[in-house]
């Protein structure tokens, strides 16, 4: 749609704006009623107050308040342990070990006693070793025949050998057999007739036996009875002067026989060692045991001095057990 109008544009519009000038100004500003009546005000001035700032003393301190933060465990999640399995050879094995250690124990408790009770025993026999040959003279200085006879005469048997008699005694024994002693001259005749046998005798009693060993030398004889009779003991220590001691015996045949006295001496001879005695002994008493207080034999009676009294002569026990090798054995 086009306007019935057409824009305004004045005539020579540029130069008119062009010869605009400060003349025409100035002529404009002269003619204006307004500009030449515009009062004139003067800018009042204030004294400006002034304000003094307040001096506090002390600043007020303000603590910042501490808030202790709050601390959040996380829950740990339980978890069961899974179980082991149980050995059934473990409760076995613990008291296998147990059981070990509590022998252990009991045989070390019983080794430190016995070291101690050997101790002991040895501080014992040492202290008692001064005492030994006082108690000795003690006993000697209580003889008991009649006790001793009783003890060493179920041992003691009367020898027949051919024509010939004498005694013989039990000295040990083992597998139901019986070893005893005499003098080789009690049996010799039956010995060089080449027969072995002889008879002991006691009471009612008797006991065939047999010569395994002889010693000329030694004037000793070992028999042997195939039954179990009662055995003497040896003594240990050799014989002293002074000691009473008991000869048992069958003088001139007559079993059971006993005389006492005491040692006369200790001899070494050129037939070997001797025990002299004074005990009374006749023929038949050769090969009977000469016997102490503690009813131990220390001697085999075998001879006696001719045109005296009170002299006997015993071959030592020790000589009889190393020559003939009985004692203690079967």
């Amino acid at each position: 749609m086009s306007t019935p109008f057409e824009p305004f544009t004045p005539a020579n519009s540029g130069r008119r704006a062009q010869e605009w000038n400060w003349q025409e100004e100035q002529q404009y500003q002269a003619y204006d009623p307004w500009a030449q009546q515009q009062p004139t005000y003067q800018q009042p001035s204030y004294e400006q107050p002034s304000y003094e700032q307040p001096v506090y003393q002390q600043q007020p301190v303000y603590q910042q308040p501490v808030y202790e933060q709050p601390v959040y465990q996380a829950p740990q999640p339980s978890y069961e342990q899974p179980r082991a399995k149980r050995s059934r050879y473990k409760p076995i094995v613990i008291g296998l070990v147990v059981a070990l250690v509590a022998v252990s124990g009991w045989q070390a408790f019983r080794v430190e006693n016995m070291i101690q009770s050997s101790n002991d025993l040895a501080e014992r026999v040492s202290s008692s070793q001064g005492r030994t040959e006082e108690l000795e003279k003690k006993l000697t200085s209580v003889f008991d025949s009649e006790g001793i006879a009783e003890d060493v005469l179920p041992s003691v048997f009367r020898v027949q050998a051919g024509e010939f008699t004498g005694t013989a005694f039990a000295i040990s024994q083992a597998n139901g057999r019986t070893s005893l002693f005499t003098n080789f001259h009690v049996v010799e005749e039956v010995w060089d007739s080449g027969d072995k046998a002889v008879t002991l005798e006691r009471g009612n009693t008797r006991i065939n036996a047999t010569i395994v060993k002889v010693s000329e030398g030694k004037d000793l004889a070992l028999l042997r009875a195939n039954r179990e009779i009662t055995t003497l003991k040896v003594a240990g220590n050799k014989v002293k002067s002074g000691q009473q001691v008991m000869v048992v015996g069958a003088p001139l045949g007559l079993e059971d026989s006993v005389t006492t006295g005491v040692i006369s001496a200790y001899r070494d001879t050129e037939d070997g060692p001797t025990i002299q005695f004074d005990a009374p002994i006749n023929p038949g008493n050769s090969g009977g045991p000469v016997v102490n207080s503690n009813r131990q034999v220390v001697g085999l009676a075998t001879a006696k001095a001719r045109d005296a009294e009170g002299i006997g002569l015993a071959i030592p026990i020790e000589v009889a057990c190393e020559t003939l090798g009985a004692c203690g054995n079967s």
